[in-house]
């Protein structure tokens, strides 16, 4: 899935920040102090991003099944 860009709760726009967080939290960093540092307070719009997964990334995996049918 691609993240949101508002949140869903407060509506505040969260999706530019996405690319740095996901990219900090995956060298290492805590993700509470990683959303300390990029700004982000409320409740409501850490969860859009500590709960995000890229979904897109494992369904990529996967090839497309078409079955030919045949008459009737």
């Amino acid at each position: 899935m691609i993240v949101p860009v508002r949140c869903f709760t407060c509506g505040a726009v969260i999706g530019h920040l996405w690319e740095e967080f996901a990219r900090r939290v995956k060298a290492g960093e805590n993700p509470s102090q990683v959303l300390d540092d990029l700004g982000v307070t409320r409740y409501c719009c850490r969860r859009m991003l500590l709960s995000h997964v890229e979904i897109i990334d494992k369904l990529l995996l996967y090839e497309r099944y078409s079955q030919e049918r045949g008459p009737g």
